[in-house]
C-alpha cells in the first residue's frame, strides 16, 4: 500500500503497519506503534508529549467553559467533511456557543477491528488539520480496539475546554422578550450532505456539508461589543429543535418567518424527496443569535464579514413571556406551531 497522496508527511510508511487494524488491546507493540507513530506524530505539542496518564498545564485567570460529545457519522467520509475534522469543529462550535475562546481538546477513538490503516490516517490527520485551523492542541486521548462487528469502523469521543473572556453571561436564561433572532447561514446542508450520498441522490452540484468552525465569528462579535444574549448551534434536530430549547427554558414565545430563513435549492429539493423538513435537519456550521433588537443591525455585520456566515439573516423576534412556544409564519402569511421533531430523523450523521 502506498502512502497516501492526500499526506505528504507521512511519519513512517503506511505499508510498515498491517493493512487493517487487529484486535490486540491496549498494550503490545502494533498499539505502542500506532499511538507514537499515528496520533504522537500528528497531535505532537509539549503537553502531550509527556507521555503521561493525564495532561497537566495551566489556565489564564478567568471562567471556563468544557463540553464533550461523541461523534458516529456513517460515511465517515462525505462531501465536505469527515468524522475528524467534525469532531473537532463540532466540540470548538460548542465552547464558542458560551463565548469562550477554545484552547485545548482531548480526544479518544473507538476502532473496529479491520478497520483500514489508510482511513484511520485520513481521519487522524484531517483532525490534526482542523485543529490547526481552529488553534487549539490535542493535549490527551485514548484508543481503544473493539472486535469486527461491534464498531461499525470508527466512533470519536472528544472533550474541550475553553475561556470565556466576556462578562456576558450568554445563556437561555438571558434571552429577553424584544430580541432579534439571527441565523448565521443557510440551513439544512450537513444533515442532506450525508443523507445524499447515503441514498444516491444526484443533483446538479454536489450538496457539501457546512461543517466549520464558528468561534472566530462568535469572538468578533464580542470584539465588536455586541450584546449576545444566547448562542444555540444548529446541530441535532436542526434550527427547529434549538429554538424550542431555548423557548422553553426562557419562557418566551418565539416568532419566525419562514421567507427570511436561508435555505438553498438543492437541500429543498432533498429534502422534499425524502420528506423531510429542512428546519429539522441537522447543520454542522450553523449558530443561532439572539440579541437586543437595536443591535441586530451591528451583528450582521459583523457576522457576514466572515465567510462562514457571510449568509446570516435576520428570521424572526422573541414577542413576549409565555408559555414556551416557536410560531412560524409561513411564505402564504399561515402561522403554524414549529414543533420539536418527534423522534431523531437522520440517524449518524453527527
Amino acid at each position: 500500500m502506498n502512502t497516501p497522496d492526500f499526506n505528504p508527511v507521512c511519519p513512517l510508511p503506511i505499508q510498515h503497519y498491517p493493512q487493517v487494524l487487529l484486535a490486540h488491546g491496549g498494550g503490545g507493540k502494533l498499539m505502542h506503534q500506532l499511538l507514537d507513530k499515528v496520533f504522537g506524530q500528528a497531535f505532537r505539542n509539549p503537553l502531550l508529549e509527556t507521555r503521561h496518564d493525564a495532561a497537566q498545564f495551566s489556565l489564564p485567570a478567568g471562567r471556563v467553559a468544557m463540553t464533550t460529545d461523541s461523534y458516529v457519522v456513517r460515511p465517515l467520509f462525505f462531501p465536505g467533511g469527515d468524522i475528524g475534522s467534525l469532531a473537532v469543529h463540532g466540540t470548538v462550535n460548542d465552547l464558542a456557543m458560551s463565548g469562550a475562546r477554545p484552547l485545548y481538546l482531548s480526544s479518544a477513538f473507538i476502532i473496529e477491528e479491520g478497520l483500514p490503516m489508510e482511513t484511520l490516517w485520513r481521519v487522524v490527520w484531517a483532525m490534526r488539520e482542523a485543529a490547526q485551523r481552529c488553534g487549539v492542541q490535542i493535549i490527551t486521548g485514548d484508543t481503544k480496539v473493539v472486535d469486527k462487528g461491534k464498531g461499525d469502523g470508527l466512533f470519536i469521543n472528544t472533550t474541550g475546554l475553553g475561556l470565556i473572556e466576556t462578562p456576558l453571561v450568554i445563556a437561555p436564561q438571558s434571552v429577553r422578550p424584544g430580541d432579534a433572532v439571527l441565523v448565521s447561514g443557510d440551513v439544512g446542508r450537513h444533515g442532506m450532505a450525508i443523507m445524499a450520498l447515503r441514498e444516491g441522490l444526484q443533483f446538479e452540484s454536489t450538496i457539501e456539508s457546512d461543517s466549520a468552525p464558528v468561534h472566530e465569528v462568535v469572538l468578533a462579535l464580542l470584539q465588536a461589543n455586541v450584546t449576545l444574549h444566547c448562542l444555540r448551534d444548529l446541530t441535532r434536530g436542526g434550527l427547529a429543535s434549538a429554538l424550542n430549547e431555548i423557548a422553553e427554558v426562557a419562557g418566551v414565545r418565539i416568532e419566525i418567518e419562514e421567507k427570511q430563513i436561508p435555505v438553498r435549492e438543492d437541500v429543498h429539493a432533498a429534502c422534499e424527496l425524502l420528506g423531510l423538513d429542512p428546519l429539522h435537519v441537522a447543520n454542522e456550521g450553523r449558530f443561532a443569535v439572539w440579541v437586543p433588537e437595536a443591535e441586530a443591525a451591528r451583528a450582521l455585520e459583523v457576522m457576514r464579514a466572515h465567510p462562514v456566515s457571510q449568509n446570516a439573516a435576520r428570521i424572526g423576534q422573541v414577542t413576549e413571556a409565555a408559555d414556551p412556544l416557536v410560531v412560524l409564519r409561513s411564505r402564504i402569511g399561515a402561522n403554524r406551531i414549529l414543533d420539536m421533531p418527534s423522534g431523531e430523523q437522520l440517524p449518524r450523521i453527527c
